[in-house]
């Protein structure tokens, strides 16, 4: 008998080896393009997702799991939809963890993603566009970074708090730029603000002197700034400095990163912005993980963490890689019943998972997922003093 017990679990040992996989997931991103000074760690927080689950030896039978990256560009739709098509065809992800500017996620998650039945979770796509019903993206598509009009609306907040009611708007002419700057205008002026112009500006330009001479013919207390900070939303504020147009501006989430702080330093004090974030007990748990390997509080860094988390959480849920098993998952896994899971804590998470319990994963961003499955919203309010970006409070 005792021979046979042993057999028998000799037996199911080499049945789980036999089950236990690599699954590759894409972490498709601008590494190059307007916000490549924002991807690294973007990547490095996903791939710190999918580390802590290989080492637990938990998912899907002791799998492990790697990531395989590609460059979204950010703006060139042909290309990231042929990164795209690569990670799938040739690299065989299970899922995608991106991409990151809403253009290209758009035509990934058309092109791409609905057509190959793969699970797309962006850390940072935040077009309203993207706000699909379950049958247009066939539950494929989540977002882990609030949609604009939630942004719109936070924007308003915080410039009529700061007293500002009149306000110029340029915007960079893609998805994002339009959708965002929409957006702000329709909550700014339903709250009794007045947009004297929404003007779009093209990215990649050496002289931005015309488009600074029009907003500031029409004028405004300050000029919201809805681009690109390693692009021409950077090269649209040093105009407006240079040439005395405006001395305050208000940055959305495109523009704020380190690379503000590089570019104008303490001649940007007193401008105003906000991207998601939250001071929840995640977020400290999460910088206290990543400590100095990258910088956690970056934007959407949070997010990518949580984005790998729940793909990998939604696999598990399901039993299954199978894009088409784990999707119906995501939402699952991400919201209330079930114990609440926080960074450094996916380990416990696959066990009770595993045990037939329930999980709320509350990550490193205070997750909910509402609507087809994009985050409900939680923003950090900044202000520039002394050269730095300063939390002035969350929303």
């Amino acid at each position: 008998m005792k021979k046979l017990m042993m057999a028998t679990a000799a037996t199911a040992l080499m049945a789980g080896a036999a089950t236990a996989e690599d699954i590759k997931i894409g972490v498709i991103l601008g590494f190059t393009g307007p916000i490549e000074s924002l991807t690294p760690s973007m990547a490095d927080a996903a791939e710190l997702a999918m580390k802590e689950v290989t080492d637990s030896g938990l998912l899907l039978d002791g799998s492990s799991v790697s990531s395989v990256r590609a460059d979204s560009t950010c703006i060139d739709a042909g290309a990231a939809t042929a990164a795209a098509e690569r990670l799938i065809t040739a690299d065989g992800v299970s899922g995608i963890m991106g991409a990151d500017c809403s253009g290209v996620t758009g035509a990934i998650l058309n092109n791409v993603a609905v057509a190959n039945g793969v699970v797309m979770v962006s850390p940072s796509a935040t077009s309203p566009g993207l706000s699909h019903s379950e049958n247009e993206d066939n539950g494929l598509f989540f977002r882990t970074a609030p949609s604009d009009a939630r942004q719109g609306v936070v924007m308003t907040d915080v410039l009529l708090e700061e007293g500002i009611k009149e306000v110029a708007v340029t915007y960079t002419n893609n998805d994002y730029g339009k959708g965002l700057a929409d957006a702000f205008q329709a909550a700014f002026e339903a709250a009794g603000g007045s947009v004297t112009i929404n003007a779009a500006h093209e990215d990649g330009k050496a002289d931005y002197s015309a488009e600074v001479g029009a907003l500031a013919s029409a004028g405004g207390d300050r000029l919201v700034v809805a681009g690109y900070v390693d692009q021409g939303g950077s090269g649209i504020v040093r105009a407006a400095i240079d040439s005395g147009a405006f001395d305050t501006f208000h940055f959305p989430d495109g523009m704020i990163g380190a690379k503000l702080e590089e570019n104008f330093g303490s001649e940007i004090d007193g401008s105003t912005g906000q991207h998601p974030g939250t001071d929840s007990e995640g977020a400290a748990l999460f910088a206290e993980m990543v400590g100095d390997a990258f910088d956690a509080t970056s934007p959407f860094t949070p997010e990518s963490y949580d984005a790998a988390a729940l793909i990998l959480l939604a696999m598990q849920a399901a039993g299954s890689k199978d894009s088409n098993d784990y999707k119906a998952k995501v939402m699952d896994v991400a919201n209330a019943p079930g114990e609440q899971i926080f960074p450094g804590q996916l380990a416990k998470a696959l066990q009770i998972i595993k045990d037939g319990g329930d999980i709320d994963y509350v990550g490193a961003t205070a997750v909910e997922l509402i609507g087809s499955g994009e985050s409900a919203g939680n923003y950090r309010q900044i202000v520039v003093e002394g050269g730095t970006i300063n939390t002035a409070k969350y929303r």
